[in-house]
């Protein structure tokens, strides 16, 4: 939506067309929010056709298969169709399946995920009716979309629950070996779990759901399983490239959509670009990253079509607002290779109310009316800041 909007705006004259079967845009970044009681569910969807640009044909199919080396996409309804250039924007697989049991008891018997629209005000609803007891928090293997929101729920959960005086036995499970990707930040946020008393379980990946009874099942590193109970489970699913992708020429050997980190053209076909989360870059898939991305494609697609040097570069550019408590929030932004790259000029590892303001009014002002609008809104701008040391006690 916003290439195709940003190339309208810079050659109105362009043959565009949109191939896109949902006939909502959601506001993912605002479902821990519904979750956790700071949002409406209204508030993350609006109506796609209200945002598709003047002049680009939408095709509302969804694709079954790449054929790069004719230049051609076939469709869900049998259509075939021809390209001349190609930009690939699909997103992350969300692998429910993966999981035994889980997808009978999503919505019901206390398990529930932020990670569908429909279930985020489940999770609201199971807040509020926790009365005590035990509640887990799950991260499955990276990559993830969001890899703060496993966590975040955790926090607002743990601040609603303390304010209301209610006990509550917290655990986080993760699969990874830390509370985070960054050293940086991962010692902060072992503070904030010290402070609500919560337990992180690292090396452990849900493999199993029993909802009636009330149960998760764990694997160990060392293929073992541990079964653990609860009275309330937030699970965020495995996740992995579209299936489509994968079955494709266009994919790596994990199954990504292989592009150059940089120009984000692919690798092998010249005519091809992709962005957000179903590329092969080794970034963080976070809303703030397809922000940072859309104008460099757009920018390189034009170049190519003109046989110029391609003049955008994306250096890795993400960023997480973690939000730690109701009101406020630690902004954890970074780029390529690991470095802190903060907006403002203060300690990004201290939450802040202001934060909390981006978080819950401006990230989604700029992402419905400037995002997708196409407009390369400068914010945040990380490559006019130096990246800050991490040796910070």
């Amino acid at each position: 939506m916003s290439v195709a909007a940003a190339l309208k705006r810079a050659r109105p004259g362009l043959d565009i067309a949109l191939i896109e079967p949902s006939q909502e845009l959601y506001y993912q970044a605002g479902w821990t929010l519904v979750g956790g009681g700071s949002m409406t569910q209204a508030q993350t969807v609006k109506p796609r056709r209200q945002f598709i640009p003047a002049g680009v044909e939408w095709l509302q199919h969804g694709v079954t298969e790449f054929n790069p080396d004719q230049n051609q996409l076939l469709l869900d309804n049998g259509d075939s169709v021809q390209y001349e250039y190609l930009v690939v924007a699909m997103g992350i697989q969300l692998d429910w399946s993966k999981v035994d049991g889980l997808t009978e008891t999503l919505g019901k018997n206390g398990v529930t995920s932020n990670y569908r629209f429909d279930l985020a005000p489940y999770t609201w609803e199971c807040l509020q009716n926790f009365t005590g007891g035990r509640a887990l928090f799950t991260q499955p293997p990276m990559p993830i979309k969001c890899a703060g929101a496993p966590q975040k729920i955790l926090y607002l959960a743990a601040d609603y629950w303390r304010k209301k005086g209610v006990t509550s036995d917290l655990h986080f499970f993760n699969q990874g070996g830390a509370m985070f990707g960054l050293p940086f930040f991962a010692k902060a946020l072992d503070g904030i779990m010290k402070g609500y008393n919560a337990t992180p379980h690292f090396g452990h990946n849900l493999v199993a759901v029993d909802g009636p009874g009330k149960t998760a099942t764990f694997e160990l590193a060392d293929g073992e399983t541990v079964t653990e109970a609860f009275d309330m489970l937030h699970v965020t699913p495995p996740q992995s490239a579209p299936d489509v992708i994968k079955q494709s020429p266009l994919a790596d050997a994990d199954g990504w959509l292989e592009v150059d980190r940089n120009t984000l053209q692919h690798t092998r076909y010249a005519n091809v670009f992709g962005l957000g989360d179903c590329t092969s870059t080794p970034n963080a898939k976070t809303a703030a990253a397809a922000r940072a991305q859309f104008p460099v494609v757009s920018a390189n697609l034009l170049s190519v079509m003109d046989t110029r040097d391609q003049p955008g570069s994306y250096d890795g550019y993400g960023g997480c607002p973690l939000t730690v408590e109701r009101g406020k929030v630690m902004l954890a932004e970074f780029r390529y290779d690991g470095e802190v790259v903060p907006s403002f000029n203060a300690d990004p590892r201290v939450p802040r109310r202001s934060y909390w303001v981006l978080k819950e009014k401006i990230f989604p002002f700029v992402y419905w009316y400037g995002m997708l609008r196409g407009r390369d809104w400068k914010y945040p701008v990380p490559k006019l800041r130096p990246a800050v040391t991490t040796d910070l006690e």
